[in-house]
């Protein structure tokens, strides 16, 4: 959704037109066009996390939701 931020850039939250800094990540996968194992991410603020997550989740896509700062984050 969002294009990368320059390593001296905070990164930003995925949603439309939102420029707040993101704190959650959101990995899914669709698994019609996806390996099992691999996941996309989109990133969100707490105002989006909720919002992104569900149109992830109703759509049977979300796979893991966790700080941006967790050791887990692949990159």
């Amino acid at each position: 959704m969002s294009t990368p931020a320059p390593a001296d850039e905070p990164l930003t939250c995925s949603a439309k037109g939102c420029r707040a800094p993101a704190s959650w990540s959101l990995r899914w996968n669709n698994p019609r066009l996806h390996d099992p194992d691999r996941r996309k991410t989109w990133l969100a603020c707490p105002a989006h996390r909720e919002t992104l997550g569900d149109f992830l989740e109703a759509r049977g896509f979300l796979r893991e939701v966790a700080p941006l700062s967790s050791p887990t984050l692949e990159a």
